[in-house]
């Protein structure tokens, strides 16, 4: 099935639209631009730049994605955006690509960007990810799988955001947030471990057991970062896959961890 193009809207030369393709009234489309079968642009919503937009996906009206980096830094060539499978952006939603040319902004699948939120330049999306209303990430933010963010909270740049993280409405992240903590505030801390999401997303008592474990090493000992890593390993967590993300965040964390609650 070909793509289906309203007349009011603007399809430049070049631009390459897979099967089932729509595309809304007055919706503007680049020439650099591929979007993948089934994905649906609305009426008024933006696609340009060097910019892969995968299958399925929706971008709701005045949603502009692929549009250049507002980073003071670039110098021309073509940055671009690679948008993965099933994603939704909503109402006024933005996704920047990269400043330098030939790098990319990256966004895996089936995430959801809702009204209002920013993706800046350079950064790194799983999948499965929410931005709520007005979340925004600053350039460089690296976010693992299942991470929510609610709305109006912000990341500084180059933080890393652990797999199934919830950070709280309104929150100034500025360090980086380990898997499966809830960090809220301003600036943020961690309040404690996701226990309702990842009981929510079926881990078993043995797997939230020992994040408990993990969380309580980090965030209740008093140790420091690399005293509490040795304690976790000498506990043997890094023998079971959920808790040995904690040992791989550690190594690649850049910007520190959140501290914790007082």
């Amino acid at each position: 099935m070909s793509a289906t193009v309203h007349p009011a809207a603007i399809v430049e030369s070049g631009a390459r639209l897979g099967d089932g393709v729509t595309v809304g009234p007055w919706a503007y489309v680049g020439a650099g631009v591929e979007i993948g079968a089934g994905t649906r642009v609305a009426h008024h919503a933006v696609v340009d730049g060097n910019t892969v937009i995968g299958m399925e996906c929706e971008l709701f009206p005045y949603a502009c994605i692929g549009l250049r980096t507002q980073d003071l830094k670039y110098r021309g060539g073509s940055p671009g955006l690679r948008v993965g499978d099933r994603n939704v952006f909503r109402e006024f939603c933005t996704v920047h690509t990269a400043t330098a040319d030939g790098d990319v902004t990256v966004i895996g699948d089936d995430n959801h960007f809702l009204a209002y939120s920013h993706v800046a330049h350079d950064c790194r999306i799983g999948s499965h990810v929410i931005l709520s209303n007005a979340a925004t990430l600053a350039g460089h933010v690296e976010v693992e799988d299942y991470a929510v963010f609610g709305g109006l909270s912000g990341a500084h740049q180059f933080c890393r955001i652990g797999a199934r993280a919830m950070i709280g409405g309104c929150s100034k992240v500025v360090q980086d947030v380990p898997p499966y903590m809830i960090a809220d505030g301003n600036p943020a801390v961690v309040r404690s471990y996701n226990k309702v999401g990842l009981e929510r997303a079926g881990f078993e008592a043995d797997q939230i057991d020992r994040i408990k474990r993990a969380y309580r090493i980090l965030y209740r000992s008093g140790l420091n970062r690399s005293q509490a890593v040795e304690a976790m390993e000498a506990e043997n967590l890094r023998e079971y896959p959920e808790t040995a993300r904690f040992f791989d965040f550690e190594i690649r964390s850049g910007r520190g961890f959140l501290p914790g609650a007082k």
